[in-house]
């Protein structure tokens, strides 16, 4: 299908925006332009705008802008064809075929939903006569009133094996075959059962619709036993269980009105959350969650939430849909929970307490992280070492998993937090710049004489950019050492985001896969987004620390001279890790030292300052020596 600038230019120049925006928004005239209230964020006072003339629609408050088909796209939800399509027809033009076969697939196309819309249309009949006695009983227990059922075009299949086949006669078995009416049987059949013969016999029949509110297949549930419980037609050219929400075509103008989108489990849960006022309710279609069916949520709203039951199957479901999300997750887009009480799905809850019992429940959503973090602390069998390493494996996997580097990174650090806070000793992460807590300083520097000289450095060596990142390059070297020095080193504050990404990766690694060397630890991180930054840091000029040259050969443990060399290097990495994490400490005690000494005036305070600028002098002078360590043969 081929569609000009011209032709769609046309489009736009036959279609009425304000007619079209006044369907679903009340708009008010202003001058030569009309205006309302922004469909796309709360507002009180009218920020909308609508031009005829230039045929654009604007807000000032949110920035919302858009012709006639962004309008249908972005506050109906249809695709761009669909909407294309629909104003098309509403303005007397035909839409162009690329070419006689996809003119014909569009022909058989609407020939199946003929079929379809025929079969909806008995349903609905069968469920008002005599036949559909069972099935108003049903509803009628579940408390669904007439324009419930009017509503959702709901119906009644009888069971029989060719009553619907007599009904769709006209167009042909095969037609109706390929719709998911009929079901052809196997050619090894018996003789006399070889006849296609009604898919739904003796169900309550929903209709499905697509996003312009046609009838395009069915769920059936059964009404007396049998199974299974909810039938659903098959995938046919019309229908993708997998890439339809259910109810999607009622709740994307709701979701724009309400901000929010909420998923269920089934399409009885969907019909009595609407007639209940809560209209913004799809449901997947008998399947899990799939990625279609998240983007197709994500169109309507940034975080839609997942209302499951509270059982085991239920939350097995929301954690299914969890980790499917994963890979799909991208700045602002998420997921979040609720979990209903046990027993009790949304018509109990609704039926009972009415919306606002619902409504309770969804002010109370819980995030996808912390659904995750949840999931791996129910999981663990008892509080040994080895299960606290299985909750941190975990959660770095589901991580793993998140495509875009920046959501990633910050789920690893959330992650990262709440290990710490579940299972070290509490200690506070600082605000980069800020003073680190505890008592690592008199430890680092215990042992450093005084300097005869203050190093000439103008920048404090902790917060000197090469030194942190030479102290990487080092662990990429020595991965040996991380597991050591894992506390001290998830304090660091690193200046470069790449290289704190790329040190967050290397702890978690190290700590994941023990024992790794620098080979093992580079092809781990060769499947990840800062594996270009390690090779950078790896292959920089400028460093001279004795940890970041590269060996000229193969070391030899046998080789007393070359096992002194390892060693050298590794003592010079822990010293630099020491002192660079020691050096906020200093600078602190040595700020508040100095204040009271401006208060007090006396002996005492002016020795304790004295004592921390030499201290202070110290580490920088030791990572002074360091830092031409390197040049040593």
């Amino acid at each position: 299908m081929t569609l000009t600038p011209q032709w769609l230019d046309e489009l736009r120049a036959r279609t009425s925006l304000s007619s079209l925006i006044g369907k679903s928004v009340k708009v008010t005239r202003a001058g030569r332009e009309w205006k309302a209230c922004c469909p796309f964020h709360n507002e009180k006072t009218p920020s909308f705008t609508i031009n005829d003339d230039k045929g654009f629609y604007h807000c000032f408050g949110c920035g919302a802008h858009g012709d006639a088909i962004r309008w249908m796209t972005d506050h109906r939800g249809l695709a761009f064809m669909d909407a294309v399509k629909e104003l098309a027809a509403a303005a007397g033009m035909e839409v162009p075929a690329a070419d006689p076969r996809a003119a014909k697939r569009a022909e058989e196309a609407m020939s199946l939903r003929d079929v379809t819309e025929a079969s909806a249309l008995w349903f609905r009949e069968r469920l008002a006569d005599s036949e559909g006695a069972e099935a108003r009983s049903y509803l009628a227990k579940r408390g669904l009133t007439a324009q419930t059922i009017s509503s959702f075009g709901l119906g009644y299949a009888p069971d029989a094996r060719g009553r619907l086949k007599e009904v769709l006669a006209q167009f042909g078995d095969a037609m109706a075959i390929e719709a998911g009416m009929l079901i052809q049987p196997p050619e090894d059949a018996p003789a006399n059962r070889r006849e296609p013969y009604d898919r739904f016999r003796g169900r309550l029949m929903i209709p499905i619709r697509d996003l312009r509110g046609r009838t395009i297949a069915f769920g059936g549930r059964i009404l007396g036993a049998g199974e299974p419980k909810y039938l659903n037609s098959p995938d046919t050219p019309l229908f993708d269980k997998g890439r339809i929400l259910y109810n999607l075509d009622r709740a994307a103008p709701a979701s724009r009105k309400s901000g929010r989108l909420i998923v269920v489990e089934g399409y009885m849960d969907v019909i009595a959350l609407a007639q209940a006022g809560i209209e913004e309710a799809v449901a997947p279609l008998g399947t899990a969650l799939t990625e279609d069916q998240i983007a197709l949520a994500w169109r309507q709203v940034s975080v839609p939430v997942l209302a499951f039951d509270g059982d085991a199957a239920g939350q097995r479901a929301a954690l299914r849909a969890a980790t499917r999300a994963l890979p799909l997750l991208r700045p602002g887009h998420s997921l979040s929970f609720v979990t209903l009480p046990p027993g009790q799905d949304p018509d109990d809850i609704v039926r009972t307490g009415g919306a606002s019992a619902f409504d309770a429940l969804l002010s109370a959503t819980t995030p996808l992280v912390d659904l995750l973090w949840q999931t791996a602390l129910t999981d663990r069998t008892d509080d040994t070492p080895e299960s606290r390493a299985g909750v941190r494996a975990r959660c770095m996997e589901w991580a793993d998993l998140i495509s875009d580097r920046d959501v990633q990174a910050h789920y690893r650090q959330a992650f990262r937090e709440r290990l710490d806070a579940a299972f070290f000793a509490p200690r506070q992460r600082p605000e980069r710049g800020a003073p680190r807590a505890g008592a690592r300083a008199a430890r680092s520097a215990r042992g450093w004489a005084p300097p005869e000289r203050s190093p000439t450095a103008g920048v404090p060596a902790a917060a000197n950019r090469m030194v942190i990142d030479a102290i990487i390059a080092g662990l990429l070297r020595y991965p040996g050492l991380v597991e050591r020095h894992a506390e001290a080193l998830s304090s660091l504050d690193v200046p470069d985001s790449r290289s704190q990404a790329l040190l967050e990766s290397i702890i978690d690694t190290c700590l994941m896969h023990q024992g790794l060397d620098s080979a093992a630890l580079l092809t781990i991180l060769g499947n990840r987004p800062v594996y270009n930054r390690a090779m950078e840091l790896l292959r920089a000029d400028g460093m001279h620390f004795s940890f970041t040259r590269a060996p000229r050969k193969a070391v030899n443990p046998g080789d007393p001279d070359e096992r002194a060399q390892l060693s050298l290097a590794q003592r010079d990495l822990d010293e630099a890790i020491a002192a660079v994490v020691a050096w906020p400490e200093v600078e602190r005690a040595l700020a508040a030292a100095t204040k009271a000494m401006q208060v007090r005036l006396d002996e005492e305070s002016w020795a304790e300052q004295q004592r921390l600028k030499t201290m202070k002098d110290s580490l920088a002078e030791r990572l002074a020596e360091l830092a031409d360590g390197g040049r040593r043969d």
